[in-house]
C-alpha cells in the first residue's frame, strides 16, 4: 500500500500542478535570476516543508473523524477539487513577485513559493490522500515527487515548456483524475 500511496500522490500532484500559479512563479524566478539551482533548491525545500505538514495533518484529521463521515468529506473534496481544477489560473504577469532584497535566492524562492503553496490544489489533494491512505511519509515524498516533476520543467526549460503544453487538455485530465477519485471512494470507500 505505501508504494500506492506513493505512486498515486505523485501522479495527482504533477498533473494537478501543470500550468499551476507555482509553476508560473517558479519559471519567473529562474527568469528574473538566470540562476536554476537555487530556485529549485528554494522550491524544494518549501515543497517538503509544505507537503509533509499537509500530509500530517489529512492522516492527524482523518483519525479524528468516523470513518463514515471522513468517507464523505472525502467524496466532497474530490469533487470540489475536480471543479477547482477546471479553472484556469491568474495571469501569469499578475504572479510576478516584487522582490528589491540582496537575500539569498534560496530563502527568497522557499518564502515565496511557500506563500504561494498555501491553500493551492497540490495541497489539497496531499490532504486528501494522507487521510486515506493514513502514510503520511510515502503521500508527503509523493507530493513532492509530483510537484517537483512538474516544477523543474519550467524552472529549467523557461517559457518554452508553457508554449507546447495544452493547459486546457492538462486541466480536463486532472479533474477527470479527481473526479474518478471521488467516483472510488464514493463507490467503494476507504478501504480501511
Amino acid at each position: 500500500m505505501s508504494i500506492e500511496a506513493f505512486s498515486n500522490t505523485a501522479v495527482i500532484v504533477a498533473i494537478g500542478e501543470m500550468g499551476d500559479k507555482t509553476q508560473v512563479l517558479a519559471l519567473l524566478l529562474a527568469a528574473r535570476y538566470r540562476k536554476p539551482w537555487p530556485v529549485a533548491l528554494g522550491v524544494l525545500l518549501a515543497t517538503v516543508l509544505s507537503m509533509g505538514v499537509t500530509a500530517w495533518l489529512g492522516a492527524f484529521m482523518s483519525n479524528l473523524i468516523p470513518i463514515t463521515v471522513l468517507r464523505w468529506i472525502l467524496v466532497a473534496m474530490f469533487f470540489a477539487v475536480a471543479i477547482w481544477t477546471l479553472i484556469p489560473e491568474n495571469d501569469p504577469g499578475d504572479e510576478e513577485p516584487k522582490m528589491k532584497s540582496s537575500a539569498s535566492l534560496v530563502l527568497t524562492a522557499f518564502v515565496t513559493f511557500l506563500l504561494a503553496e498555501m491553500g493551492d490544489k497540490s495541497q489539497a489533494a496531499t490532504f486528501l490522500l494522507a487521510a486515506k491512505y493514513h502514510q503520511v511519509a510515502w503521500v508527503m515524498a509523493g507530493s513532492s515527487v509530483g510537484l517537483m516533476c512538474s516544477i523543474l520543467p519550467a524552472i529549467f526549460l523557461g517559457k518554452t515548456t508553457a508554449d507546447w503544453l495544452p493547459m486546457k487538455w492538462v486541466r480536463l485530465v486532472a479533474a477527470a483524475i479527481f473526479a474518478l477519485l471521488g467516483s472510488w471512494v464514493l463507490i467503494f470507500g476507504l478501504g480501511n
